[in-house]
C-alpha cells in the first residue's frame, strides 16, 4: 500500500487529521490577547486610558471619553515595530529580530457640545470613529542545536500512533504521514514469529538521537474599526458606548529539521503552514464620573468578540535515507516525500470579555496621574465548529488559561506648549499552574507639543515577556513531556508618531 503512495508523494487526510494539527486552544490565547493602544499620548503614559477623557484613543478605549470632546478632531499614527527574539535550548542561543513599519491608528471626532447656556443636563457630546491596530503577529523564532536531542519527533509520532491499526493510520495525521516515510513502520509479527493482520503497534528502525533544529515564522496582524459615542451630562457624568469590527489574518510556517549520524535515516523534515483569517464583532461601554473637578473615575465593560474564522493547513515531511533495505516490503529507501491535502475549516471564536477601572489625578495645569486596573479570564474563551470536534480544545482552554489581572499607570507633567510623559505596564501571566513567568511588562516615555489645533507627539514603548516553546511532546511513564522546550525571550520596541488637526 505505501508503495504506491511513494509513486504518488501525495496521502489522502481525512477530517481527522485537523484534530492532529497545531491545536486551535492556542488561537483561543492568541486572539484574544489586547494590550490597549491608540495615540502616541496614552502610549506615552502606559496605555492607561480608562479615566482619561479628550483622547482619540477612547474612540477603542473608554467611548465614555468622548463626551470631553469641546472641538472636532482629526489624527494619524505612524508605527514602526523592531521584535527581538532570544531563544534557547540545550544551553544554546539564537537571536532573531523582525521589524516592519504600520498604521497603528488613524481616528476621527466629530464633537457636537452644546452651549454654556444651555439648560439641562445633557451638555452634548461626540461621535468617533477609527481603524486601529490591535496585535502584530509579524515576528520570527526558532533554536538550533550542535548537541544531540534527548528525544526525536519519532517518539512522538510512535506513542501517538499507539492503538491505531494500520488500515487507518494513513489518515492519522503527522503520524500518518511519518507512516508513509517509513519512521514508524508496524510490528507485523507477533512473539511466535506469526503474522499480525492488521497491526496496531509500530516501531522504528530509526534508534539514535538528532541534531535538532527549528524556524518559526508569523506574520498578519489583527486591526479593529470602531464606532463610537460618548455624551457628557453636567460635566460631571460621561457615558458612552461603542461596537467594534474586528479583522483578523495570520500565517504561520513551521520547518523542523532532525539530522542523524550513523542511521539509517540521515535526515528528515517537517514543513507546517498555516493560515487564519476572518472577522469578528464586540461591543464596548463606559463611563467616566468626576466627583472633583481634579478626579476622573472611569469605568469600561467590553463583550466577548465574537469571531467567524476560516483556516488553511497543510504539511509535509521529506526523509532521506541512506539507501536503506527495508525488507519488510522489499525496497530500497532514498529520498521518500508524503504531503498532506489542503485542509480547509471553519469555525466560532468567542474571545473573554473584559472589566477595567482607573482613576486620574489632575495636578491643576500641570499634568496628570492616571492607573488603570482590569480582570480578563482566559480560561472562559470558547470555540465551536461543525468541521472538527472542538471538545478537546474547549477542553484545554479551560484547564490550561487562568484569569488575570493587569495593571497600568502613567503621568504627563506640562510646561507651556510641551508635554513629557511616562509610563508603566503589568499584564498577567495567563497560564493556570505554572511555575514559569509568562508576564508582560512595558515601560513607556514620550513627548508633545500642541500648537493651537495641531498638534504632535512621540512615544516610545518597550515590551518584554518570555514563553516556552515545545516543538513535539513525548510522555514519561509519569506523563511528563520530556520532548524539546524552548524558552522564548521577547523584547519588543515600538516607535508610534501621532499628528492631530483640531477644528
Amino acid at each position: 500500500m505505501r508503495i504506491f503512495i511513494l509513486v504518488l508523494s501525495i496521502v489522502v487526510i481525512s477530517s481527522t487529521y485537523v484534530s492532529a494539527q497545531s491545536g486551535y486552544y492556542e488561537d483561543a490565547y492568541r486572539f484574544s490577547q489586547s494590550i490597549p493602544a491608540g495615540s502616541a499620548r496614552i502610549m506615552g503614559v502606559g496605555g492607561a486610558q480608562w479615566s482619561l477623557g479628550g483622547d482619540v484613543s477612547n474612540i477603542a478605549g473608554n467611548p465614555a471619553g468622548l463626551g470631553f470632546f469641546r472641538s472636532s478632531e482629526a489624527s494619524v499614527t505612524l508605527g514602526y515595530t523592531d521584535w527581538g527574539v532570544e531563544t534557547s535550548y540545550l544551553g544554546q542561543s539564537k537571536n532573531y529580530n523582525t521589524s516592519n513599519f504600520s498604521l497603528p491608528n488613524v481616528s476621527f471626532v466629530m464633537a457636537n457640545p452644546k452651549s454654556e447656556f444651555d439648560r439641562g443636563a445633557f451638555k452634548g457630546g461626540a461621535f468617533g470613529i477609527s481603524i486601529q491596530r490591535i496585535a502584530n503577529f509579524n515576528t520570527e523564532y526558532g533554536f538550533y542545536s550542535d548537541q544531540p536531542g534527548q528525544t526525536s519527533i519519532i517518539d512522538f509520532y510512535l506513542q501517538d500512533a499507539n492503538g491505531i491499526p494500520e488500515n487507518q493510520i494513513e489518515s492519522y495525521g503527522l503520524t500518518g504521514l511519518a507512516y508513509n516515510t517509513y519512521q514508524i513502520n508496524p510490528v507485523a509479527i507477533d512473539q511466535d514469529g506469526n503474522p499480525i493482520s492488521n497491526p496496531d503497534t509500530y516501531d522504528s528502525f530509526v534508534l539514535g538521537l538528532p541534531f535538532q533544529d527549528e524556524n518559526i515564522t508569523q506574520e498578519g496582524s489583527s486591526s479593529q474599526i470602531t464606532f463610537a459615542y460618548g455624551a457628557n451630562f453636567s460635566h460631571k457624568l460621561f457615558v458612552g458606548g461603542s461596537v467594534g469590527i474586528r479583522t483578523i489574518n495570520f500565517n504561520s510556517r513551521k520547518i523542523y529539521n532532525e539530522e542523524f549520524s550513523d542511521d539509517p535515516l540521515i535526515n528528515s523534515t517537517l514543513q507546517e503552514n498555516l493560515f487564519i483569517n476572518g472577522g469578528g464583532v464586540n461591543l464596548t461601554l463606559g463611563l467616566i464620573y468626576k466627583p472633583q473637578d481634579y478626579l476622573n473615575l472611569g469605568f469600561n465593560f467590553q463583550t466577548p468578540t465574537w469571531y467567524a474564522l476560516n483556516d488553511e493547513y497543510d504539511a509535509a515531511i521529506v526523509a532521506n535515507y541512506d539507501n536503506y533495505e527495508y525488507e519488510q516490503e522489499d525496497i530500497v529507501l532514498g529520498r521518500v516525500e508524503a504531503l498532506s491535502d489542503i485542509i480547509l475549516s471553519s469555525y466560532n471564536l468567542n474571545t473573554p470579555l473584559k472589566i477595567g477601572g482607573g482613576a486620574s489625578v489632575f495636578l491643576g495645569k500641570n499634568g496628570f496621574i492616571s492607573a488603570d486596573v482590569d480582570w480578563v479570564d482566559y480560561s472562559t474563551a470558547n470555540i465551536k465548529s461543525g468541521d472538527f470536534d472542538e471538545g478537546p480544545d474547549n477542553m484545554l482552554i479551560d484547564d490550561l488559561y487562568s484569569s488575570t489581572i493587569n495593571f497600568r499607570a502613567g503621568a504627563e507633567y506640562r510646561f507651556d506648549n510641551f508635554r513629557i510623559r511616562g509610563g508603566y505596564g503589568f499584564f498577567g501571566d495567563p497560564i493556570a499552574n505554572s511555575d514559569y513567568d509568562r508576564s508582560t511588562q512595558q515601560i513607556s516615555g514620550g513627548l508633545g507639543v500642541k500648537l493651537n489645533k495641531f498638534s504632535i507627539d512621540f512615544a516610545l514603548v518597550n515590551q518584554k515577556f518570555n514563553t516556552l516553546y515545545s516543538s513535539y511532546q513525548v510522555l514519561d511513564n509519569q506523563g511528563n513531556n520530556i520532548g524539546p522546550v524552548t524558552e522564548v525571550k521577547n523584547n519588543l520596541i515600538n516607535g508610534v508618531l501621532t499628528l492631530g488637526l483640531s477644528f
